[in-house]
């Protein structure tokens, strides 16, 4: 049976669906731009850092842009994905998340928030989640976006857990890679074929029990 120290939760499209806030932030400077982005442009950059969505969202153009220009594009941007986020409250979890965190507080396993983002604290605060998590990494404590292991490897490391008796859930097929490169159990949430690369996936939270997730884990 499978040991289970910690569970590290990714943020967006895991614990609460803020895409569709940064769909609406990208589309808006989109927009000012003379950017046609839509949403299946907006797939792309799941799971990618904001520099590099820019890059993407900017390919849709066919002009070049100087890279201070780039730099003044992102943080208009992020600010309009942090007007957007600031309006959050707890009833944007996402349904059975909470049944979760609470199921690993009453079986003692640590928790950990795994993202890239830079605005994590202020969702923390928004849905009044910061007391679920032991450790919380974000964009403010890593330097390389998934893939990259380094965002999972703290959390374990914060909560004291060895890599093999961590589990994480994401719903980016980058974020499952960065779990399985740091030697982890990836859960998918999402379907099947966008997440070909983990190791079982389930449509949410809501699927099943807290109880019969951790066990389905402990048994895999």
């Amino acid at each position: 049976m499978r040991e289970i120290k910690t569970c590290i939760f990714d943020m967006d499209g895991v614990i609460c669906d803020t895409a569709k806030y940064h769909f609406y932030a990208w589309k808006k400077l989109g927009d000012r731009l003379g950017i046609v982005f839509t949403e299946q442009d907006n797939e792309r950059l799941k799971g990618v850092s904001r520099m590099e969505s820019l890059e993407i969202l900017l390919s849709l153009s066919d002009r070049t842009y100087a890279e201070e220009e780039k730099l003044s594009f992102a943080e208009e941007k992020n600010k309009n994905y942090v007007d957007y986020i600031s309006a959050m409250d707890k009833n944007e979890i996402l349904p059975g998340v909470l049944e979760v965190l609470e199921y690993c507080r009453k079986e003692g396993i640590k928790t950990a928030l795994g993202s890239v983002s830079k605005n994590a604290g202020i969702i923390l605060d928004r849905l009044k989640l910061w007391p679920y998590f032991d450790a919380v990494i974000d964009g403010t404590k890593v330097v390389r976006a998934k893939p990259d292991p380094e965002v999972f490897l703290k959390g374990a490391g914060e909560t004291g857990a060895e890599p093999s008796c961590c589990v994480v859930f994401e719903d980016a097929y980058t974020g499952i890679e960065a779990a399985r490169a740091a030697g982890m159990l990836a859960v998918g949430i999402g379907s099947e074929q966008a997440l070909p690369n983990a190791d079982f996936v389930i449509r949410g939270f809501e699927e099943m029990s807290a109880e019969q997730l951790i066990n389905r884990i402990r048994q895999f």
